[in-house]
């Protein structure tokens, strides 16, 4: 799917929204200025969150209270350490994984665990700086909500 802008990924991000429920878990990934920060901008106006979501890179995870909570993490600092696993771990994201919504940016070979059921983003960005998204669905009934998701995009 193109977006051609960023508020393109935001409103993407918001028509996301509007088939997570608690529970789940995206992964986002994609190069630097993807729009994955843009992207939770989105889903977490579409959850109902109210106050301003940034990149959490330096303080590694955030959460949002909205009509569900979000859990903005992002792993880019992590993959540097000997075990990021292991930090992952002492993130304890599982820890509010039943009751919001979990989207960790670079969490690729990092957080699956978390969840035998997620969503992958991901994110690329063209020469003219139209971003493209694609979903991959893992388990549950994912493949569905895409479909629900597609069928809401092509209405008027």
């Amino acid at each position: 799917m193109k977006l051609p802008t960023v508020d393109d990924t935001r409103a993407f991000g918001r028509r996301l929204a509007s088939v997570l429920r608690p529970g789940d878990l995206l992964l986002l990934t994609g190069p630097l200025g993807a729009g994955k920060t843009a992207l939770v901008q989105g889903i977490g106006a579409g959850l109902g969150v109210t106050d301003a979501i940034t990149s959490p890179t330096f303080v590694i995870a955030r959460v949002h209270r909205g009509r569900i909570p979000l859990v903005h993490a992002d792993a880019y600092r992590l993959g540097d350490s000997p075990d990021p696993r292991a930090e992952i771990d002492d993130l304890d994201l599982d820890a509010s994984a039943d009751d919001a919504v979990t989207v960790v940016e670079w969490g690729a070979g990092l957080v699956e665990q978390l969840n035998d059921e997620y969503l992958l983003v991901r994110l690329d960005r063209l020469e003219d700086d139209t971003r493209v998204a694609e979903l991959i669905p893992y388990g549950g009934d994912w493949a569905a909500r895409i479909a629900r998701l597609h069928t809401l995009e092509e209405r008027p």
